[in-house]
């Protein structure tokens, strides 16, 4: 089984813990501060542990010409990608402010910190724990510093290979064993034969003793609650409150309504995942005495005989008698008082078969 800790105060991952939801509010609260409390409150009515940002210190992310280039898409909200990013980015007081909000209705809040400098601001916000986008988990340098602040760490995995998710496990291991590992892919929407739910498998065998999640940017929960189903420990999709607003991320995150549904299903397949011992059940005591099966008599063997199989059959009985899985041990066993064809096969009914075998 794999490792646990408490990714937040009071909330453990892995083990037998439920599978922890972040909401990924991303930017898709348009830059409008109200917005982003509303989303705030939408994922915690809806049932997810934790709402999610991404803080970016925009001048340390990109270099200038990057943020020069001009920026003409359908979703830009700026003439170059700089202003565009810069309408979407909160400052550190509106950060400070989501964090009181989302305290103050009870939902944890955390953020992608997308450059190093966002992490530090991150690291002084105290949140619980730091998320690393795909963007940076091939950033050593980026992971070392991160890793060695001493917070848990989520780590999406999208656009790298199983060789550089075994650096990323050296890196952070080597400073901090708090840490889980997402199976991701980075397109948005992304299509189901792209998903490879397969590599939950791959690094739960790969790293046992870190728990394994996922994050997932198809469109519906079908994926992502068989995620949870295959182990994820971790679920991280986007939110939003209209997959029609301009915005890139849209399309590919879950309106309320989904993400609701999404919560229930996860905590409906965590109860049906049960116990690993197969065993006869008190729910199903019922179905056993309306229709379990006995052996009977199909014949009529008179007191004396040594019984065969052709001799018995399996029926739905009253009274109820030897189940059908000890059939086998009746043969060669003597019978000590006349049963008549169609009777049920008794304890009493056979010589020195005190005590039978049970399974």
């Amino acid at each position: 089984m794999a490792a646990e800790f408490e990714l937040c105060p009071g909330r453990r991952i892995g083990g037998d813990h439920p599978c922890f939801l972040i909401a990924e509010i991303g930017q898709n609260h348009q830059g409008d501060l109200e917005l982003a409390k509303k989303m705030i409150r939408m994922v915690k009515e809806c049932g997810a542990d934790c709402a999610k940002f991404q803080k970016s210190e925009l001048e340390h992310k990109f270099n200038k010409r990057a943020l020069e280039r001009s920026y003409t898409s359908e979703h830009s909200w700026g003439k170059t990608y700089g202003e565009h990013k810069c309408h979407l980015e909160f400052s550190h007081d509106q950060y400070k402010e989501l964090q009181r909000y989302a305290k103050e209705i009870g939902i944890f809040f955390t953020a992608s910190g997308m450059d190093e400098m966002a992490v530090e601001f991150l690291h002084e916000l105290d949140v619980p724990f730091f998320k690393v986008g795909s963007g940076d988990t091939n950033n050593f340098p980026y992971l070392e510093k991160t890793a060695k602040k001493g917070r848990p760490m989520v780590i999406s995995s999208g656009m790298q290979s199983m060789e550089t998710m075994r650096r990323v496990y050296q890196v952070v291991k080597t400073g901090n064993p708090n840490f889980c590992i997402l199976q991701c892919t980075s397109a948005y929407p992304l299509l189901p034969e792209d998903v490879n739910l397969r590599v939950l498998k791959t690094y739960q065998s790969a790293f046992p003793d870190i728990p394994i999640g996922y994050s997932g940017h198809e469109t519906g929960i079908a994926i992502s609650i068989a995620a949870v189903a295959m182990g994820a420990k971790v679920l991280e999709r986007h939110v939003t409150l209209n997959k029609t607003w301009k915005g890139s991320d849209h399309q590919a995150s879950l309106e309320p309504n989904e993400l609701a549904e999404l919560v229930r299903s996860i905590r409906t397949i965590e109860k049906a995942m049960g116990s690993p011992v197969k065993q006869l059940l008190p729910c199903e005591t019922a179905c056993k005495d309306k229709l379990g099966k006995s052996v009977v008599a199909k014949v009529k063997i008179p007191a004396g005989t040594v019984l065969t199989l052709d001799m018995l059959v399996v029926k739905v009985a009253e009274p109820h008698g030897f189940p059908p899985e000890e059939i086998l041990d009746l043969q060669g066993k003597k019978i000590k008082k006349d049963i008549e064809e169609d009777e049920t096969i008794m304890e009493d009914s056979i010589e020195n078969y005190s005590t039978r075998t049970k399974c």
